[in-house]
């Protein structure tokens, strides 16, 4: 059997010290098998973005370790994530995230400008995402013109710009209403299977919970 692409061992994440102290990991293990997508669900305040944020080199763990494709997250200096978030892992977040003054061509393609990839590769590879997500006729449409639904499949097609290995998603139909969210999450169903990426999902809908491989739960840190 091939290696877990995302392995979490032992993590612990605390804010505050002493008898204030928050743990808002406790000792967080588990693995994450490539092409597959796992919801990971539990009530605010649980410990979701933060585990979030520690698996994809936003925040540092007091103890434990994570590795993303064999690379070790925990160990990487400020240049070795941002590397990191570059080549291998992207981001979906409720607030969506565009830059404004870019239409939705040109906020897919800012990766790929950071990567230097040569233009005309740069150019059908953002063609291809904005078909994927359904949005080929909005490609020079700014975000302030398209709808909230719209500028999610935006954000998902630039986190899928480098073809990164894992994709993770706080809450990324938080801000939807239902039906909305309900197309959102069957495009990230989607995209797990024909661009071949792992997806690690934070929600409270039981429609993702529904689409995802997996569900794992947290509750006050823990894992249950």
């Amino acid at each position: 059997m091939s290696a877990p692409l995302l392995r979490v061992r032992d993590v612990h994440r605390r804010f505050g010290r002493g008898p204030v102290a928050v743990h808002a990991l406790d000792g967080v293990s588990f693995d994450v098998d490539a092409g597959t997508m796992v919801a990971l669900v539990g009530r605010s305040g649980s410990g979701k973005t933060t585990l979030l944020n520690v698996i994809g080199g936003l925040d540092r763990p007091d103890e434990g370790t994570v590795h993303i494709d064999g690379v070790d997250v925990t160990a990487l200096d400020e240049d070795g994530l941002s590397g990191l978030r570059r080549e291998k892992v992207s981001y979906v977040f409720q607030t969506f995230g565009l830059i404004p003054v870019l239409s939705a061509a040109e906020n897919v393609a800012a990766p790929l400008r950071l990567a230097r990839m040569p233009a005309a590769d740069r150019e059908r590879r953002v063609a291809l995402l904005l078909e994927l997500v359904g949005l080929a006729e909005h490609a020079q449409q700014r975000p302030g013109e398209l709808s909230g639904g719209q500028q999610q499949r935006v954000a998902i097609a630039r986190a899928l710009a480098a073809s990164p290995r894992l994709l993770i998603a706080d809450e990324p139909t938080g801000q939807l209403d239902a039906e909305t969210g309900l197309s959102v999450m069957a495009l990230l169903r989607g995209v797990v299977e024909s661009e071949g990426v792992t997806a690690l999902v934070s929600t409270h809908d039981a429609v993702m919970m529904a689409l995802a491989d997996r569900v794992i739960s947290i509750h006050d840190g823990r894992l249950g």
